[in-house]
Formats: C-alpha cells, structure tokens, sequence
C-alpha cells in the first residue's frame, strides 16, 4: 500500500513537473500570470464581487468603496463563508497621509449573559465545558455593518446607497451558484440544518442550491435596502427587534441594547520587519500576531539556501508555529478585559530565545509558551485599490460555515457563531465576559518596504491564516516567487497547536502537506518525528493580493486559484 502511494505521488509530481513547462513564464507552480493595470484593481473570491467593485471603482468610487460593495455582494453569494452577522476587519493604505489604517470591527458577548449562566445553560442544566459551536449561545453582536459604515465614513466617495446596490440587485433577482460555492454550502449547511430559520432561508426546496442553479434571497436584499440610509438600519429599528425577538424565542441573549451599543474600533496596525520588509497586521484580538511572531523567529534561519520545498524549509516553518500558537493561546484576547504584552511577543529579542528552542533535526511534541516579559473556519478576503492609491486589505467572516446557523425571521441571513471561540475556564486572558470580544481568527495583512506600500494580501481559513500569511512572505521574499506562483506553490498547515479554547499540544500535531511537494520532503518530515498526511486544496485557504509597482506606477493582482478567484483591473 505504502508503495502504491508513493508511485502515486511521484506520478503527480512528475505531471506537475510537465504541466510547469506549459504554465505562464515558465516558473514551477504559477497557474496564470499576474493582472495588471493602471487605474484600479480588484481581487476576490468570486467574480460577480470582483466585477462590482471595479464598477464602483469606474463610478469615481475609493479602494473603499470597492472593498464594501465587494464584501456586501460576497455576503449574497458566498453565505456560508461571510455577511452581515458576522465580524470584519481591515487594513486601509491612505495614501494621502502615507500611512495605515487599522479597523477592528468585531462584536463583543450578550451583556446579560454571565459565565456562570453560560456554564449551566443547557437544556438538562448540566455544567458545559466550552460553548456550543453552533445555536444562539454562541452569537455575538455583528460588527460588520458598523464597520462599512466607519470604513466609509473615513474614506468613502460614493453614497452608500451605490456602493450597496449591486449586492441588493443579486439578492433581488438571484445569481447562478457556481460548483465551488455549490459543494461549499452544501458540506457548510449539513451542520446547521436543525437551526432555527435556516432551512427557511438557504435551503430551497429542502435542499441546498446546485451548481448553475439562480438562488435568490429577497428578503437580504430587503435588509440591505434598510441599510442604505446608515447604520441605525442594522443596529437599531426592525432589524434590531427582529434578532433580539428571534434570539429570545430560542434560547439566545443577545438584545436589541447589545446592538445599539455596539461600536468599532480604529486601532494602530502593527509589524515586524522581515529581511528588509515590514509586514504588517492588526493587534489582538486577533491572532495576527503571530504570523509575526513566525516570522521573527524564522528571520534567524537560511531559508533562501534551504530552497522552497526542502525537509529543512518545512520543518523549521513548523516549529515555528508551534511556538507562536502556544504563545496564541495563552495571551491572545480581547485587549480591554486583559494586558497583553504585544511590544515584547514580537519583538526580535523575544524571537531569538524561542528560536533556541527548536532542534533542527527533531519536531517538539510540546513546547510551553513563553514569556515575553522576562526574556473549519469559513471566510473571504478581498483587497482593493484605487487610481489615488489607496489600497484596502479586508477580511470579513461569519466564522464556521454559516456561523451559529441561526437565521431570524424575514432577514436573510445566519448570525455569527464567534461567541464559540471563548474559554469558559477561570482565569485565562480569553475566558468568557459579559461585553467582550472573543478572540478572532480573521486577519487581514499588507506589507510596506522603506514606508511605502508594496503588497496588500491575506489568506482565509481559520488557525492557516497566520500559517498561509507566512507561507506567502517566505514564498516572495526567501525563494523571489512572484505576486500569482507566491499563492499558487503548494502550502503546508499544521493542527494540534494550542487551541484558544485551552486545548494543549502534545503529541506533535498532525502536518497536512497540498499535492505539489516532493515525496522526499514528507519522507523527511517523518523521519524527524512528524505526523505527516495529504488533503485537499480547500483546506489550504484562499489568497488575494495587490502590488504596487512604485517604478512604472501600475498595480499587480492575483487571486486564489483553490477558489472560484479573480483579480481585475482597468
């Protein structure tokens, strides 16, 4: 059997290795050549979000504009992965200040629900460990809306009512559901079939929508039309009652006041400089950070001598990132319930005693995290750009595929499920409160070089997105891949790591390699003590990127090739 597998994938790598002489430019993983342009740029994970934006952008629009008109209509197109109940956040390049721009635009927890109730809120009255990954308990309030609204209040051209109405006019008249998106809701909604209102909303006919089918969701498209006169449409009024109501009927506790009271938060961006570039990404809650934190710890090694795909390439990325996401689940949270000592987790000092800790021969069954002081989640990103140069870095989740599930009356869409990801144990910095963020995986990143911008980018999915972010940075700038091959090359992930919900590593984890490597490289891997298997594209994550060619002023784009992906520009 072992040989069979191997004949097998030696035979992939060679038709790979055939299939690179064919490919643009002759480089080894590209799938398509870059998109270029002078005046604008649109990069997602469906074509209809990419067209809209670049139509905002021909309308005189900004980079945010498209970016909002981009994410309203993937919330139409794309439910499972995103929409309006769920969280997002944003990195915005303006160039008329030279500077970056940080949003957090994510929800905090129901303010009338305490720990100890969550802890014995079942319907036995059982003590629970953890929240349920799905229903009304694990909603929080959806900072998406507000976000639009703070995005478009500081850089928008257009009135919303424009910049919303190609998402009202899909959700009005429908769309042809593509075979990537088909299967996607299909696998995302066979765990959420039993929540109240869904079936009603995103099963038609008792069935999820096949591929080339129209599906059509007037009454999103309703909601969205309540939001064109601004925020108070999602926050306050009907839409408002209509979630606390539902929420209330099935067990939930998020309220109308939650709702009201929500509001965003512009935060500075943070970075690390890698080899000359400094990569940037936004503060906890998130998980940003350690992306940084692997990169730090992995500037101290020849990657560039070790070459993209060898055994030492591979197993030095993993030890990595075990180290940061020990780190990741002990102090990641919400900074206003904990003090976070984000300066030192990613600092270079920090970096060089962790980096001590990895055995260049042997992968760590464990390792503790450290201290600083003293020494299936579903998601779109999208980026933008606009004649001005403004660039947008946007990210934007309901967090599993199709969040809690839940799907109040007459609205059109799931709430998100994010409330999920918090501690119930006492004690930790992510440990459930009343009004707190959860600690969030999405993460959007852009790097800059000697104070300029130079790429704007991200990768979906889940604990990959600070492992693709990585991947990504090492791809151009250790082994010069360009902006398209940087996201097409194979990626490897990691799983076991800590978890936030207080889960500990230790047995090594589980290392997933995408078809396209070596059978020498997982050889490798295993004979220095990693758990090693294959799986498929999409649980890879999903990449966009935006570069800007300072010398001959033109934008580069590239899209995901895992995905149903298209950079475009004018």
């Amino acid at each position: 059997m072992q040989a069979r597998c191997l004949a097998t994938l030696s035979l992939i790598l060679v038709a790979s290795m055939v299939l690179a002489g064919n490919r643009p430019v002759g480089r080894s993983f590209v799938t398509r050549s870059e998109v270029l342009a002078r005046h604008g740029m649109a990069c997602t994970s469906q074509p209809l979000a990419t067209q809209a934006a670049l139509d905002i952008l021909k309308a005189g629009g900004s980079a945010v504009d498209a970016a909002i008109a981009a994410n309203a209509l993937l919330g139409v197109v794309e439910p499972m992965s995103c929409g309006i109940g769920g969280d997002l956040f944003a990195i915005v390049w303006d160039a008329a200040s030279g500077r970056l721009h940080g949003l957090n635009a994510s929800g905090r927890s129901p303010r009338s629900l305490t720990l100890a109730m969550l802890r014995t809120n079942m319907a036995d009255g059982k003590p629970i460990e953890k929240i349920p990954e799905r229903g009304p308990l694990s909603v929080s309030v959806p900072g998406c809306v507000d976000g639009w609204f703070e995005l478009h209040r500081k850089f928008g051209r257009l009135p919303m009512r424009e910049v919303l109405a190609p998402a009202i006019r899909y959700a009005r008249e429908g769309f042809p559901v593509s075979e990537v998106i088909a299967n996607d809701w299909a696998s995302s909604a066979a765990h959420v079939t039993n929540q109240p209102g869904f079936g009603a909303v995103y099963l038609p006919g008792g069935r999820a929508p096949l591929k080339g089918e129209v599906f059509r969701n007037p009454a999103l498209a309703a909601t969205l039309e309540r939001l064109t006169a601004g925020r108070a449409g999602f926050y306050e009024g009907d839409t408002a009652r209509i979630i606390e109501s539902f929420l209330k009927t099935h067990g939930g506790f998020l309220t109308s006041g939650d709702l009201a009271a929500h509001r965003s938060e512009w935060v500075e961006p943070v970075s690390a400089n890698y080899r000359g570039y400094d990569v940037w990404e936004l503060p906890p809650n998130t998980q940003g950070i350690a992306a940084l934190q692997m990169l730090n710890i992995l500037e101290g090694f020849d990657l560039k001598r070790y070459g993209f795909g060898s055994v030492e390439h591979a197993h030095l990325f993993l030890e990595a990132k075990k180290l940061a996401f020990e780190d990741r689940a002990r102090y990641y949270a919400d900074p206003a319930f904990a003090k976070i000592p984000i300066r030192e987790l990613i600092s270079k000092r920090y970096a060089a005693e962790r980096r001590k800790l990895i055995d260049p021969d042997r992968a760590a069954k464990s390792f503790d995290f450290g201290d600083p002081l003293l020494n299936h989640g579903d998601t779109v990103y999208l980026t933008t750009a606009d004649g001005q140069g403004n660039m947008v870095s946007l990210i934007q989740s309901v967090y599993l595929g199709f969040g809690s599930g839940v799907c109040p009356d007459g609205l059109g869409f799931a709430l998100q499920n994010r409330g999920a990801l918090f501690n119930l144990k006492d004690g930790t910095f992510n440990t459930y409160a009343p009004g707190k963020r959860p600690f969030q995986t999405i993460i959007p990143a852009f790097i800059t070089k000697d104070g300029r911008p130079w790429i704007s980018f991200g990768v979906m999915g889940g604990q990959m997105q600070p492992q693709g972010h990585v991947q990504i940075v090492m791809n151009l700038i250790d082994f010069g891949m360009g902006l398209q091959e940087a996201g097409d090359a194979p990626r490897i992930q990691h799983n076991g790591s800590s978890e936030v919900t207080g889960t500990r590593m230790n047995d090594g984890g589980q290392v997933s390699l995408e078809f396209g490597f070596a059978p020498e490289m997982e050889r490798g891997l295993v004979k220095r003590g990693h758990k090693v298997g294959r799986e498929r594209a999409a649980t890879f994550g999903g990449y966009q990127a935006i570069l800007w060619d300072a010398t001959n002023k033109v934008y580069w784009g590239a899209s995901e090739s895992r995905k149903d992906g298209q950079a475009a520009g004018y």
